[in-house]
């Protein structure tokens, strides 16, 4: 992969397993803490992987002890002095960033190995499945910095993921919420016994055994009927893409694999 080769100073790119990258924000002295150059490194490294047809699966984690300890307050000192021009642009470029992730056509797994606070929860929540290490910790810290809660997607993704009143009591109060109590809530998918990242790759695997077209157009229909205002929409998404994918030939090889009792070879064309 292209994108293997180049050099970003806020994270680490790997691909570990054929088709499975992992991307490990590499800030660890300050607990993985957002920076300009993050945002704009991340949405490069997403643009990146869209032009990367052999990417199957996307695992983000955390260098040291932490996940992402959201927007590092060292720089955050000239925010109260920037106009509201300088703000909004600000904040569209960190929003750009996180959108860039959940937009990417593959997967993304969030291996969550420690804290994930403020916009470190937003970028976990951009995530499409959350896995917990057993020091995984999350909290909106946003209102202890007299900041809000809708920031970066969190009000609208937590939301929808665990409901507004418990959304709404781990905003209102910024509480920490340990990695047993989210997997409860619905925050994490898991907690991970062992190694987090580990896990993450073996989910990835089983990922990526199945057709690159059918889980990417899966992960579209996921996404959109979100956002769409009926079931009548919701199906109408659904069969266009059922329809394009039955004229992939993947589907055919699917459905060989099963009669002669072997293991599909896609060509995700």
């Amino acid at each position: 992969m292209k994108t293997l080769d180049e050099t970003f100073e806020t994270f680490l790119v790997e691909e570990v397993k054929p088709g499975i990258v992992v991307v490990t924000l590499n800030r660890p002295d300050r607990y993985n803490a957002m920076t300009n150059t993050m945002f704009l490194e991340l949405e490069r490294l997403a643009w990146g992987l869209e032009t990367e047809d052999a990417c199957r699966v996307v695992i983000l984690t955390g260098a040291g002890k932490a996940f992402c300890s959201g927007y590092d307050l060292a720089d955050a000192d000239d925010l109260p002095h920037l106009g509201a021009l300088g703000m909004l642009d600000q904040q569209e470029r960190a929003a750009r960033a996180l959108t860039a992730i959940r937009s990417l056509r593959v997967p993304v797994i969030a291996a969550i190995n420690g804290p994930a606070a403020g916009g470190g929860l937003a970028l976990a929540l951009a995530a499409d499945i959350r896995l917990a290490g057993a020091a995984a910790k999350f909290n909106a810290a946003f209102v202890r910095i007299g900041l809000s809660a809708g920031d970066l997607g969190t009000s609208w993704l937590l939301t929808r993921l665990i409901g507004p009143a418990k959304t709404s009591e781990i905003c209102f109060t910024g509480r920490i919420v340990d990695a047993e109590e989210a997997a409860q809530l619905g925050i994490a998918n898991s907690v991970s016994a062992g190694d987090v990242v580990d896990d993450a790759i073996a989910l990835a695997e089983k990922i990526v055994s199945n057709s690159p077209g059918g889980v990417q157009l899966s992960k579209r229909a996921l996404q959109a009927n979100l956002e769409v205002g009926s079931y009548a929409a919701a199906l109408e998404l659904e069969n266009r893409g059922q329809a394009l994918l039955t004229r992939s030939p993947d589907m055919a090889e699917a459905l060989n694999a099963f009669k002669e009792k072997r293991a599909p070879v896609f060509q995700g064309r």
